[in-house]
């Protein structure tokens, strides 16, 4: 049996201020090429579907049309809910979706689902939504838990798994193996952020014989080569911009052996990072791609007025424009605590705003920080 693995979609999804509906919508139908290419039996996504936990009609419809190509094929799907998605909305039509093989555990209801797949040799595919310690607890109340690896563990504890058959996980959890994972994409800073609490060692998954994880969007193993991220389908950030995206097939043979293969994707319009002097990133010569995502980071010592609208002619789709220059330097080298040391908050506004422009703050600006440092508490109302 051929199974394809994909995660973290996020549907719906915007870069900056551009649409990605066109660029999903390649993207799916080319995965859909890669299925009839390869005569894959079932697609597992691992969850992270939509964006956001209400979608838009847009992105709704985009996922309708995935799934009724997948049915029209006799293609079998097994999906679950990521942090990013609505349990309840994913949910919906869970039952009659199943009539049509499509395989939806998008509510954790305190046993991790399983789908017995009949072939040479049976194949059981278990489906664990995003689960967070505090509902693991609710089910498990006499169980120790006190972090995501206790709650992985109790679940899996509690679960009837036959060794001499084919067992598949899909999950949307962040594991680490010897090393922590290559972040990237909206969950790398949010994860750091996390920390322990968060972290699921990849032996919690040792009775498994592949699991198909998504939360990461950087695709790539976790301690072995059977523990592993699909990564996004597209490049979803400035952390992302040298991945190589692909999509791992996985052959399952009649011995439970598990050969994996990834075959690369190809976007529509690429994301890139473009790093020199403005007229040297705008010049005739250096102009390739032109439709691509670009961040931009400028060198030059002098700020350009409207530098977007000018990178916006040779580059429509530029997302973000930063400086790279001596006087940026200077700011990421200044000791914050010294700065600090018995200076007004109007004091470092105005010594913060001449190391970045090199020009006193004006009276209305510094009327403008002052008032969202109130609002924020950051400042009295006396100050």
């Amino acid at each position: 049996m051929k199974l394809l693995h994909l995660g973290d979609l996020h549907l719906g999804k915007n870069l900056g201020e551009y649409d990605l509906y066109s660029d999903q919508e390649y993207i799916l139908n080319q995965i859909i090429e890669i299925i009839d290419d390869k005569k894959i039996d079932g697609v597992i996504i691992a969850g992270d579907v939509y964006d956001r936990a209400t979608p838009s009609e847009a992105a709704m419809n985009l996922l309708d049309s995935f799934l009724n190509s997948l049915i029209s094929r006799n293609v079998k799907v097994f999906m679950i809910s990521g942090n990013h998605d609505s349990d309840d909305r994913l949910n919906f039509g869970k039952t009659p979706f199943a009539n049509n093989n499509v395989y939806i555990a998008a509510v954790f209801n305190g046993q991790l689902e399983k789908v017995v797949v009949e072939e040479d040799k049976k194949l059981n595919i278990f489906m664990l939504p995003f689960v967070k310690a505090s509902q693991v607890r609710h089910y498990y109340p006499k169980a120790e838990i006190n972090n995501y690896e206790d709650a992985v563990k109790t679940i899996i504890a509690n679960t009837e798994i036959d060794k001499t058959e084919c067992n598949i996980l899909v999950a949307h959890q962040f594991v680490a193996g010897n090393n922590d994972p290559e972040l990237g994409g909206s969950e790398g800073a949010g994860t750091q952020m996390v920390g322990l609490v968060e972290k699921i060692g990849y032996g919690c998954f040792d009775d498994f014989d592949y699991v198909a994880l998504g939360h990461i969007h950087s695709p790539q193993k976790i301690g072995r080569e059977e523990v592993r991220y699909s990564g996004s389908p597209l490049k979803y950030s400035l952390s992302e911009v040298n991945n190589n995206k692909s999509v791992p097939i996985i052959t399952v043979s009649a011995d439970k052996s598990i050969n994996i293969d990834l075959i690369p994707l190809k976007p529509m319009r690429d994301m890139r990072h473009i790093k020199g002097k403005m007229k040297d990133l705008l010049s005739k010569e250096n102009l390739v791609d032109t439709n691509d995502f670009i961040y931009a980071t400028l060198t030059d010592e002098d700020y350009v007025n409207d530098v977007m609208g000018i990178f916006q002619q040779y580059y429509p789709n530029t997302v973000k424009i930063d400086y790279d220059n001596s006087h940026t330097n200077e700011v990421e080298q200044i000791d914050i605590s010294r700065i600090a040391e018995n200076k007004s908050f109007s004091e470092l506004i105005g010594d913060f705003y001449k190391q970045v422009y090199g020009c006193d703050i004006s009276d209305e600006e510094m009327d403008i920080m002052k008032s969202v440092a109130r609002e924020a508490g950051v400042i009295n109302e006396a100050d």
